[in-house]
């Protein structure tokens, strides 16, 4: 037998920067227990924040991921045209297409398939953000 669950998640504003958001899925969307194999599906609705999968213990990596992102893709680039939002909205559009809008993470025994040092990260690109939203889908072959 299969199931399929779909769950929104809103996420608070968080700062630019990357963001360790597995615990909040995990949260909203409990019936990843009952599920023996399968996939959760991540999507979030934005073009300015991006999700990934990374280390998700030391902390330092997090920083290391935002001062090379940054210096890669600078906000104070002077060929940008769409600045409507400030000087960080293009610079994020693009960084989120390096990223990805979406992820997808086996299901085993009830657990999601992660190694053992990595977490979903929030990718936020822009200095004064809003709120972001996920769409969380589970599904696969029950117990």
């Amino acid at each position: 037998m299969s199931e399929w669950v779909q769950r929104q998640l809103k996420l608070p504003v968080f700062s630019s920067g990357y963001h360790l958001i597995t615990d909040r899925i995990l949260e909203v969307i409990p019936e990843i227990r009952n599920i023996k194999t399968g996939f959760l599906q991540i999507f979030i609705q934005h073009t300015s924040a991006a999700l990934t999968i990374n280390e998700n213990a030391d902390p330092t990596v997090r920083r290391d991921f935002q001062t090379f992102v940054n210096e890669l893709i600078p906000e104070n680039y002077p060929r940008f045209i769409h600045t409507y939002e400030g000087p960080d909205d293009m610079p994020a559009h693009i960084k989120a297409s390096f990223f990805d809008t979406q992820l997808q993470i086996p299901i085993q025994n009830g657990r999601l398939a992660l190694g053992t040092w990595q977490g979903v990260y929030l990718c936020e690109f822009r200095t004064y953000a809003s709120p972001r939203n996920l769409v969380l889908t589970a599904f696969g072959e029950i117990f």
